[in-house]
């Protein structure tokens, strides 16, 4: 068993690049069975590949003494075996309550915080982790109970980057009864953490009452299930690409307000397969992160909006994060500190645009100098550069007008016209192609020619309060 093992675990690192020669390798061990074999059959490639080997083992003090004692049990068998050892103790409990996060989210925080400064620490080609193949019948069992997406459903990734190389798996391939029957053959001795038994926690549950019924089944569905993940990665990686091309193509970002804007017709142009990894991405982009609060839901919403024939539609996500369409653009913006609920809109001529507080904008041509009153602003077509923007203001905005030496900073009108200060994140500001500033609207507009003894062809915008 124990060199069937070795065999096969080899050729999975060769099938998947998982080594090379004269590489330094970093092993997570928690002093369980499953990364205490990892380190031992890494100890045997050793001098065949000509490896560094450094032992990583951190204590979550989520158990006191019991998992110190864990901790200290790995440092002193990396000494019996001649192994470079690396020891950390992490305030999960405090990072925790920080985060607001839960324990699961918080251990893994700070474990792979401590993984990578020891990655980069080390130069480091790999982190090798004792995931094996039970491990990954579990998580795709329990994913298929909680999620609809390919990527959420395709389980434990065999590899992916990390710092200065990558994480890599090699007891994917093998199983629970594989590994400790060569702990057994290899009288390599390990650790139990008795929270394992208990199946209040999904993950144990799932292992104890679940997997055995699959096994029963089909005894090798760790291979069947690997090969599966390993499918789905390649599909998924494969669309992700094709996904980011999208992304190029059809939307554009504002990172000053944080928003997205792009065509409905465009982007319905694309698969939608494509659509939904787009909206993911360009989600990521505006959260900064992945947000798990973002669902199915969530996805069909922004679908259906998508495809919906009104003239306005909007949406609410998770964290401030908004979806607004408006006939034929769609925006999706995120809330900032600087700039709360704020938004841009392209202003079609002619056209109508109805802000996010329902008042209206409407536009026209017209050859009549005389349209311009309090509500409403006439340009010279000849003078403007297209297409208009209706958005809310930005850091260092500023403007002329009639009357005015230089210019004044808006957030100065707004504080000399007296507008409320809850109101002045939403105020809608009219500018042109260059992001001048047309239009305070309500409260000042800029320059303006308009010579009535010729014929001209002039841009006619109206601003329309919303009848409450």
């Amino acid at each position: 068993m124990s060199e069937e093992m070795e065999k096969t675990v080899g050729q999975f690192l060769k099938r998947h690049n998982l080594i090379h020669k004269e590489a330094t390798v970093l092993v997570g061990v928690s002093g369980g069975p499953d990364s205490m074999a990892l380190l031992y059959m890494y100890k045997q490639l050793e001098e065949q590949w000509q490896l560094r080997v450094i032992a990583l083992s951190v204590d979550h003090q989520l158990r006191g003494e019991e998992s110190r004692e864990d901790l200290r049990f790995v440092q002193e068998q990396c000494a019996l075996w001649n192994i470079p050892f690396v020891g950390t103790h992490v305030e999960v409990a405090a990072f925790k309550k920080n985060a607001q996060v839960s324990t699961q989210v918080a251990s893994r925080k700070v474990r792979y915080d401590f993984y990578k400064k020891q990655m980069t620490k080390h130069h480091a080609d790999y982190l090798a982790l004792g995931h094996h193949g039970d491990d990954q019948v579990e998580t795709m069992a329990m994913s298929l109970t909680h999620h609809s997406n390919t990527r959420s459903l395709s389980g434990i990734p065999i590899q992916r980057p990390l710092a200065t190389g990558k994480i890599v798996r090699p007891l994917l391939c093998v199983t629970k009864e594989h590994i400790l029957s060569y702990c057994e053959d290899n009288d390599i001795p390990f650790r139990v953490d008795p929270s394992n038994a208990d199946d209040r926690y999904e993950r144990n549950y799932f292992r104890q009452h679940i997997v055995p019924l699959l096994k029963n089944q089909n005894p090798n569905i760790h291979e069947t299930i690997q090969s599966l993940s390993e499918r789905l990665h390649e599909e998924e990686q494969y669309l992700q690409t094709e996904a980011e091309k999208v992304i190029e193509s059809v939307i554009s970002f504002k990172g000053d307000t944080r928003s997205a804007h792009f065509s409905k017709k465009d982007f319905l142009a694309f698969p939608i397969a494509l659509q939904r990894r787009a909206f993911h991405l360009v989600l990521n982009y505006l959260y900064e992160q992945k947000v798990e609060e973002i669902t199915y839901a969530h996805e069909q919403a922004f679908l259906s909006l998508c495809r919906n024939e009104k003239a306005y539609m909007h949406i609410d996500l998770p964290k401030g994060c908004s979806i607004i369409k408006q006939y034929e653009d769609i925006q999706i913006t995120r809330q900032t500190n600087e700039c709360s609920n704020g938004y841009s809109f392209s202003l079609k001529v002619p056209g109508e645009l109805t802000l996010p507080s329902g008042d209206q904008v409407i536009t026209s041509y017209t050859n009549d100098p005389t349209e311009q009153g309090e509500n409403s602003l006439l340009w010279d077509s000849n003078d403007i550069q297209l297409p208009l923007c209706v958005r809310t203001r930005k850091r260092g905005d500023r403007m002329s007008w009639e009357g005015l030496t230089g210019t004044k900073k808006i957030t100065r009108l707004f504080i000399d016209e007296k507008v409320p200060r809850h109101k002045r994140s939403m105020w809608p500001i009219l500018t042109d192609d260059q992001d001048t500033i047309l239009w305070v609207i309500g409260l000042r507009k800029s320059h303006t020619k308009i010579d009535r003894s010729k014929e001209r062809t002039y841009i006619a915008i109206q601003y329309i309060k919303r009848r409450d």
